[in-house]
């Protein structure tokens, strides 16, 4: 079955950098649109990246634009997002996200971030 395991998440400093990484098994990864999204607290899902099956066509919403870096690696089955100048506002659980767009639409378990000083 499809599975989507977030890892990499943390507590860091305003300024700071983290790499989260999705670890996906259970279908053709190198075939499908992925995506980070995030749920800061007390809000919804918001979506952060996406990258596209081949990697050449990557997505950002402004809020990360410059900051964050979504890769993928399609041998390993493994979706990246480096992270850096992260501010308090970037606190949230991460979510990796499978076919966002279509009818196969999956979402990991999350990963803490937490940006405080």
């Amino acid at each position: 079955q499809v599975q989507l395991v977030e890892s990499g998440g943390g507590l860091v400093q305003p300024g700071g950098s983290l790499r989260l990484s999705c670890a996906a098994s259970g279908f053709t990864f190198s075939s499908v649109l992925m995506s980070w999204v995030r749920q800061p607290p007390g809000k919804g899902i918001e979506w952060v990246a996406d990258i596209e099956s081949g990697g050449g066509t990557i997505y950002y919403a402004d809020f990360v634009k410059g900051r964050f870096t979504i890769s993928r690696d399609n041998a390993k089955n493994t979706l990246f997002l480096q992270m850096n100048s992260l501010k308090p506002e970037d606190t949230a659980v991460y979510y990796c996200a499978k076919d966002r767009l279509g009818t196969s639409f999956r979402l990991g378990q999350g990963t803490q971030v937490t940006v405080s000083s």
